[in-house]
């Protein structure tokens, strides 16, 4: 697993006994290696809304490539060879996200997702079936593409007589909202808006050398400014209803130069600018969940946090302000590191398709 927040590849080997209903999953073992800045930079550069054609080919390749490395390097670490891997699930690299409300062209009435990274180069190389291209299918069907956690949290985290929200804080923030009484069909699940993309993308540019804000200390350092944050809010995308999709394509710089421009703070300190951001993210989730829970936060709910954001106290801390009847612990608790939560979650869907789960089939199958 990839995401938005471009750190690097999560690599998580799975044991899934069964599925549906029956599913077991046994986490043994997980890494995330790191991008080189060359690369990282790369896949940056072509998620822009103008790109070179060539380029954009060529990466589709070079992506897969070097994944099919990654895994390698990881089995051999592991003492583990290629034959004894059944599948290999690849969620790919979102470079674009162009749900209808986003894009908002009338000549193309459907929502649009592109990944790359080809199944067909992975299979090729590491000699594992390979499942990849998830979101597409769910596309074909109506649906935005994403997220696409909810079919694998309900599988793996459901508990009777317990509301629980599975929030993750990747690049994008989203949950899955699990109800005390279970029901037919699959959960709502939902992006809430941005996370760790816009934090990050300031903590690039204001604070050269750094990649990210790390535990939120920086953030921690300022004050969030109320006239900032009311702009930031001021987007028609928190008032759209759940659930609902949206990507670093909508949350990014220059959303944030607008705001700014609006609220007359554009010569922000660095500190209060990052500190105004975890509120916007904290403030647009607890929005989302008292949508998707409806009649207050008063309901006894837990909250269970995986990704990246999960180690920024900061935002912990603004979360626990703005939503303080629910309690708050990692995913860890469940028995699945925060971190390789979402890595877990596409070992899930690959093994549901291909057990034939009549609900639940997604991604291309190639075969090496």
């Amino acid at each position: 697993m990839s995401g938005t927040s471009l750190d690097g590849l999560d690599v998580a080997l799975c044991s899934c006994h069964g599925h549906g209903s029956t599913l077991q999953v046994q986490l043994e073992q997980f890494t995330t290696l790191p991008y080189p800045a060359g690369f990282r930079r790369q896949l940056r550069d072509i998620s822009q809304p103008t790109v070179s054609l060539e380029a954009l080919t060529l990466l589709h390749a070079a992506v897969a490539r070097y994944h099919a490395t990654s895994v390698g390097q990881c089995l051999q670490s592991w003492r583990i060879s290629p034959a004894e891997i059944d599948l290999l699930a690849s969620h790919g690299q979102t470079i674009w996200h162009a749900p209808q409300h986003q894009h908002q062209r009338p000549e193309f009435a459907h929502h649009a997702t592109l990944q790359i990274g080809d199944g067909d180069h992975l299979a090729a190389l590491t000699g594992i079936i390979t499942v990849a291209d998830f979101r597409q299918k769910h596309v074909a069907h109506g649906y935005e593409g994403a997220p696409l956690a909810g079919y694998a949290d309900k599988l793996l985290f459901s508990k009777a007589g317990e509301h629980r929200l599975l929030l993750n804080l990747g690049g994008i923030a989203n949950f899955t909202f699990l109800p005390a009484q279970a029901h037919p069909g699959h959960p709502l699940t939902t992006d809430t808006g941005p996370a760790n993309t816009l934090l990050d993308a300031v903590t690039r540019e204001q604070f050269p050398g750094l990649s990210y804000d790390e535990n939120g200390a920086l953030a921690a350092r300022g004050q969030p400014h109320p006239g900032l944050l009311q702009k930031l809010l001021h987007h028609p995308f928190f008032a759209a209803p759940l659930p609902k999709t949206t990507g670093p394509e909508l949350f990014n710089l220059a959303y944030l130069r607008a705001a700014q421009q609006r609220s007359a703070t554009t010569d922000l300190a660095p500190h209060d600018l990052l500190a105004t951001l975890v509120e916007l993210t904290a403030a647009s989730i607890a929005q989302a969940a008292q949508q998707c829970l409806a009649t207050a936060l008063a309901a006894p709910v837990k909250v269970f946090v995986s990704g990246g954001g999960s180690h920024n106290a900061s935002l912990q801390r603004a979360l626990q302000r703005y939503m303080p009847h629910a309690s708050f612990a990692t995913t860890d608790t469940l028995g699945i590191p925060a971190d390789a939560k979402e890595a877990v979650l596409f070992a899930v869907l690959a093994n549901e398709t291909i057990a034939g789960s009549p609900e639940l089939s997604l991604g291309k199958i190639c075969l090496p």
